[in-house]
């Protein structure tokens, strides 16, 4: 059985969330190799701030599965999450994290509060960061300069 890249999976969900206008980012939850969930963005959709790609990806892996734990699941997104999503990404306890692009304004996993390393993470996942990362800084920038 060939196995998918999660990236290109990611980034599917990436292009189709900037088509729905919502900001170009996309996540896939993968366990065993196997993408068990993707998604992209849905804030402006769903009227919901929370419905980044990483929240409704880990949502839907975790319904999937049947727990609210992903130990054996790797999540790939196509841009550094922000706080609210590294917390929900240690409190699934996802194993691995790669990222694409960085974020300096709204990350929080290389930036801003780090939030894997601070004393009250409940667990931090390996973190992999800056892959594909020219290819996710060019949706984005794509995307910001069409609605200046």
């Amino acid at each position: 059985m060939k196995r998918i890249d999660p990236f290109a999976v990611a980034f599917e969900a990436a292009r189709a969330a900037a088509a729905a206008e919502e900001v170009p980012v996309g996540a896939a939850i993968v366990r065993a190799g196997d993408v068990l969930s993707a998604a992209g963005n849905r804030t402006l959709r769903d009227r919901d701030p929370t419905a980044h790609a990483e929240m409704l990806a880990i949502r839907a892996a975790c319904r999937i599965i049947g727990s609210e734990r992903l130990v054996d699941c790797d999540l790939y997104v196509t841009l550094e999450p922000c706080a609210m999503c590294a917390a929900a990404i240690s409190f699934a306890r996802v194993r691995r994290l790669y990222f694409s692009a960085q974020d300096p304004k709204g990350g929080a996993v290389e930036h801003g509060p780090r939030f894997f390393s601070q004393t009250t993470c409940h667990h931090a996942p390996e973190v992999y960061g800056g892959i594909r990362e020219s290819e996710s800084a060019q949706l984005l920038r794509e995307f910001f300069a069409q609605r200046r």
